[in-house]
């Protein structure tokens, strides 16, 4: 892939990786396809390593340790996820304390996305501390361990902050948008006994089922459901404008909003301000934005992914595309939650 250059993206022969990208050899599974892929095949976003035109995308990954180095607490045949971001050079205070998800100054680089070649191909190398280890009995679903690793942090946020007051004792989670990151928010406010709401514009496929297998109940009325809920924590996994808009000063007090969705230029909405402004600072609410993850949530994610219903997880993951179809994943399908690229296939 041309970054920057719609349509560039194809599949071709690239040499195998550099020892200087990490002393462990992977053998790639499979690779997860998301929004961030689409946006830059499409031109959008992205940027090649230094000096390079071309760009090796995925960033979801999923592979088989081949070789790593004594110490390093892998051995041959480990499933394995590699971890996205790297922390910037100078570095941050943010970076220098291992929370590269929080850099302050932007100068990291992430794989397969930000100035470093991602994971879609047959082998990569990757340095042993951004190696994650899973369980092998998750196989092929752990390549929903990136998405996973995202839900991670935000609640791992939700919870610090909503401990500022010593005695949170939240009891409802709403969830905006019934996506691959929407069912994880859901799945893992199922894990915590929270009683799952979700609102969806488009209950079709899989959806509705999983949401029911988990105990929650769905919405497709924004405004009639948090009229009713008041919910004490909303993820909003959407990005829509007119959803963000609707969700303001919309919790019970004390509530949190964690956005994840992110959200088109140029998208305006109308919101009476000095209503919601009132309504969060009266009763000490909190809205915040949450993007990537860090070593620590990935760990976490592989817990919530190993204590999850096989069953459930595998009804994420509705299409396994080959690798010389590759393109044919990046297309949008009716019923589609999540489309992976199999390369165990080869």
């Amino acid at each position: 892939m041309a970054p920057g250059i719609a349509g560039s993206a194809r599949l071709e022969d690239v040499p195998e990786p550099a020892l200087s990208d990490g002393a462990v050899l992977v053998r790639t599974v499979a690779l997860g396809v998301c929004g961030t892929d689409r946006e830059i095949i499409s031109g959008e976003y992205g940027t090649a390593p230094p000096g390079q035109e071309r760009l090796i995308l995925g960033h979801e990954s999923l592979g088989r340790v081949e070789s790593a180095p004594p110490g390093s607490g892998l051995v041959p045949g480990d499933l394995v996820v590699g971890i996205v971001r790297r922390p910037d050079p100078v570095p941050c205070y943010a970076c220098a304390a291992g929370e590269w998800d929080m850099c302050r100054n932007g100068r990291y680089t992430e794989r397969g996305i930000k100035d470093r070649h991602g994971y879609g191909a047959e082998h990569f190398r990757i340095e042993p501390e951004f190696v994650v280890k899973l369980d092998p009995a998750l196989g092929l679903l752990g390549v929903l361990l990136e998405p996973a690793s995202i839900l991670a942090k935000a609640w791992d946020h939700v919870d610090r902050i909503g401990t500022r007051s010593g005695a949170w004792q939240p009891r409802t989670l709403f969830v905006t948008g019934a996506g691959p990151i929407g069912l994880l928010a859901a799945l893992m406010g199922a894990q915590r006994r929270l009683e799952v709401h979700v609102f969806d514009r488009g209950w079709t496929g899989l959806k509705p089922q999983m949401i029911e297998a988990l105990g929650g109940i769905r919405h497709n009325r924004l405004d009639t459901a948090l009229e009713r809920l008041q919910p004490d924590i909303v993820m909003e996994c959407t990005g829509a404008a007119s959803v963000i808009g609707g969700l303001l000063g919309r919790t019970a007090p004390g509530g949190i909003i964690c956005l994840l969705g992110v959200s088109a230029h140029g998208r305006k909405f109308d919101v009476d301000l000095g209503k919601v402004n009132r309504k969060m600072v009266l009763d000490n609410d909190v809205v915040f934005g949450s993007v990537n993850a860090n070593h620590r949530h990935y760990e976490i994610a592989a817990r919530a992914l190993a204590d999850a219903d096989r069953d459930w997880l595998r009804r994420l993951i509705t299409r396994r595309v080959p690798l010389e179809r590759w393109s044919e994943a990046l297309e949008y399908r009716p019923g589609d939650i999540k489309a992976i690229i199999d390369f165990s296939q080869m």
